[in-house]
Parts: C-alpha cells; structure tokens; sequence
C-alpha cells in the first residue's frame, strides 16, 4: 500500500444469497463484523444510468464467493479510454446502470474452499476479463482474449457461469472474480501505477512479445498516450532502440524523457524519408483514422505493423504494394491471456515499469473522462476507492 494513504474503505453491507450459491469458504479478518461465508456484499460504485449523464454514486451487489472465487478488497482502479466509450453508449447499445473498470488492484480479502494459490491479503489484479469458454483451442492455448465462443468482460458482460448476471467492474470497492482470472501483483510495484499495466500494459507487451523484440532491435511507437507510453518503456526495458512517432512538436521532450532514443515528426516528409527502412516493428496506438502508407514505408523487410488503436471510422486504404515489396506484415492484436499477462507483471516488476499516473478521486471522475477526450492527461487516471461513498442499503445492479 502506498505510504500515508488511508486504509481501503469496508467492503460493508452484507446481503443473504441462495445457500447452493456459495462454497465453503476461507476468510479474511472479519469486516464490519460480517463474517458469514453465505453472503454476498453490497459494494460502493461509480458509475452510468444513461449515456449522458454521467458517473454518479452506485450501489452493486457483489456474490458470496463460490468455491473458484476470489473476493477482493479494490484498492485503485485505472480509468481506461474505452470507458469513456462505453459508459457514453458510443459502442453501440448498453446496459444500464453499468460501472466501469478493468485496471483493478487490490487485496484478497476471502477465497473460497478450493482455492489454494490465493490467500487473503495477497496483491491481485483483475484485468479485461473475467472469464472465456475454458474449452475452445484459443482458450486451451492461453489466449483466452481470443476465446472463439467470446469472453466475457469485466463489465457490460452476461455472466454465464452467474445466471446471465451483468458483469460490474472496478470502479467500486470490491469485486467477486474466478481465480483462474485473478493475476498475482508483484509486491514490489506501486499498486496505483501498477493499475494501467492490466489494460494498457499488456496491450503493448503482448505484440512486442509474440514479434520477439530483444536487444539491437528497433521499434517504433506511434503515438504517445496512455498506450504509446508504455509500449517505451516496455520496448526500451527488452533492449530494443525505440523511435517515436508523433505529430506534435510538444512531445518531443515528454517522449525523450520516457526513454525514446529519438523522435520522429511524421507530418514532416524529409524527416519520415530520413527514416525509411530503419524499422523492425511499429506499435501503432492512434485511435484515430490515419494514413499507414508512410509508416510501411520505414519498415525494414519482414518489418511488421500492429495496430492498436481502434478508429470509429474508417482507416484511408492500404497500398498493398507497400506490404509486398518488403514481405512487411500488417496484424492487430488484442490484450493478452492470463498467463502472458501474468508475465507481463513479473517482467514489470524485475525491470522497474509502471505506469505515469495522475490520482483522482470519485467526485474527479467527470472531470477525469473530459480530460482524457481531450488528451489532457500524463498518461493515465487511477481511481483511488477510499473517496467512493458508502454503499447503501439497496443493490442499484
């Protein structure tokens, strides 16, 4: 826990479940007195009733841990862009009310009886999802991301395996997760930092993995965000020379201080030329619609480009030429599993990456969503749950 901060909010109020629903249980210290493995909790939340009104005080009933369960006590959670979206209904129709949040850290607070690599006090996290089909070749390789039946996310989800119950996330003080999906925090990572390497750190650290970037190679980053800082850090921390992409002269120093061994303005033609072929592997973050012609073009052969970030408009076309003439490849990538995501923690924390963070509170969450439109934040928003409200005395989801 980071010095001087105060102690995590109670998880609070009880509520009585079906008996058949939970299992036999292993408990933490009692919280306010409740200590009864059968029931479920009421958890406070922010979060959506519409998409335009924004994030307001929530109730959500959390389950009484099953057997595979893991209860955890939310410590900070990372506010993550597509947050924004789907709170703002701007992915299509959403279910209401809904609490976002799949950048969750936290400690265990109960277990249930058949979970024995998770004890109560440990530090865990809890990224996109939640849980995935356990059955399909994706799922049986570890890339439950890819689940071919679809995964189910940590929020605005049907939970199959709980009754077609609406998944809530993190935005909240407490969370109910299968254990097959809860990673392991490194103790030696600030656990507010920590938060963004469960969406945005894995993000990046999964294409730089499967291209098996080492020392002596060099990739670029286009873009320098949430996403775009940590693929730096990443790529600089696995030996890689990385080059910057950017369209802002104003970023030139933030992304030198990050680590980039140089910083390529990509409006400026003679700079993009000077760049040509010298490029083993671009990360591509932009969420906008953008021109990849020109990136293409400063790939080396068998080079590739992963795209990141996703455009809610049309991308201008790709010359295939471009692609052709150097055996260049143009993937996308999605998160990562739960074990490579589990390695992404582990090297975190033997090599020192977190997150650049900016703390905010609950009553800073509006705030916090209109400054990430805009781009307005170095580089991501962890919430702090200690400022949630207490929970009242009836579940709102």
């Amino acid at each position: 826990m980071t010095p001087g901060r105060p102690v995590p909010p109670p998880l609070a109020l009880h509520i009585p479940l079906a008996e058949d629903v939970a299992g036999e249980l292993r408990p933490g210290p009692a919280v306010d007195g409740i200590d009864d493995p059968r029931q479920g909790r009421l958890a406070a939340a922010r979060g959506a009733v519409s998409s335009d009104g924004g994030l307001v005080p929530l109730t959500v009933a959390r389950r009484a841990p099953k057997p595979d369960d893991v209860e955890i006590a939310i410590e900070f959670c990372g506010l993550c862009h597509s947050d924004v979206h789907a709170t703002r209904g701007e992915w299509g129709t959403q279910n209401y009310p809904l609490v976002p949040g799949h950048e969750i850290v936290g400690r265990v607070s109960r277990v249930g009886s058949d979970v024995d690599d998770f004890a109560p006090g440990d530090l865990v996290g809890v990224g996109c999802m939640v849980d995935s089909c356990r059955e399909c070749e994706s799922c049986l390789d570890g890339l439950e991301q890819y689940c071919e039946r679809g995964l189910t996310g940590t929020y605005g989800a049907k939970d199959a395996r709980n009754g077609d119950s609406m998944t809530q996330g993190g935005y909240a003080s407490s969370v109910v997760v299968d254990r097959r999906y809860v990673l392991r925090v490194p103790e030696n990572l600030d656990p507010a930092a920590a938060a963004p390497l469960l969406c945005a750190g894995i993000t990046t650290f999964s294409p730089l993995r499967h291209f098996g970037v080492e020392e002596g190679d060099v990739v670029g980053v286009v873009g320098l965000g949430g996403l775009g800082h940590m693929a730096v850090k990443l790529a600089k921390a696995m030996g890689a020379e990385v080059k910057v992409f950017t369209t802002s002269e104003s970023k030139v120093t933030a992304a030198l201080e990050l680590g980039a061994d140089s910083v390529i303005l990509s409006r400026d033609a003679d700079a993009m030329a000077t760049a040509n072929r010298s490029i083993d592997l671009i990360i591509d973050t932009v969420a906008a619609p953008h021109d990849l012609n020109p990136f293409f073009r400063t790939l080396r052969r068998d080079g590739a480009l992963f795209q990141l970030g996703l455009p809610s408009e049309a991308m201008p076309p790709v010359n295939p030429g471009a692609l052709i003439r150097r055996r260049i490849a143009y993937a996308g990538s999605l998160i990562g599993g739960i074990a490579e995501t589990q390695e992404m923690l582990d090297f975190c924390a033997e090599h020192g990456v977190v997150s650049d963070i900016e703390i905010v509170g609950a009553d800073q969450l509006n705030d916090a969503y209109d400054r990430m439109v805009a781009g307005s934040v170095k580089y991501r928003f962890v919430l702090d749950t200690t400022t949630l409200q207490a929970p009242a005395e009836r579940a709102d989801a």
